[in-house]
């Protein structure tokens, strides 16, 4: 019966020291984060290079904020990595340029980036004529 008693005790001991922990947990958030909703963020600014890693700067009437950000290798360096376009398919190629060209409409703008509303890409034209179809040989029954 004391042995009961006594694991009964030690239970409702660790319970009720896992919820304090729980409170100064929240209280800790509450502490590191702010009423100000009105926030202005710069650009993902990479550690090193051009893409990868890095971080952004945010600034909420005289508070200020860093967050941790990724820009990828393969973003289109000229629009900027927080403007999400929506592209058309590429046009016909021009004999005069030797370029494709298409145009992409402005999906979202991320973090109140400054993006334009429609832009132009261009590519050289691939010198390889590409088939849409292969002919079948030997896949019919006779």
């Amino acid at each position: 019966m004391q042995v009961r008693s006594l694991l009964l005790l030690l239970a409702l001991i660790l319970v009720a020291a896992a919820a304090e922990a729980g409170k100064n947990k929240k209280e800790k958030a509450k502490k590191d984060g702010s009423k100000c909703e009105d926030w202005r963020w710069g650009p993902c600014v990479p550690n090193s290079k051009d893409c990868g890693l890095g971080y952004r700067e945010g600034t909420c009437k005289d508070e200020s904020k860093k967050l941790k950000c990724k820009i990828p290798c393969n973003w289109k360096k000229k629009f900027g990595a927080d403007c999400k376009y929506k592209f058309e398919s590429w046009g016909g190629c021009s004999a005069q340029t030797g370029l494709k060209t298409r145009s992409g409409i402005l999906k979202k703008a991320l973090y109140n980036a400054q993006c334009e509303e429609t832009v132009y890409v261009t590519k050289p034209c691939s010198s390889k004529i590409k088939s849409k179809s292969k002919a079948k040989k030997g896949k019919g029954k006779d």
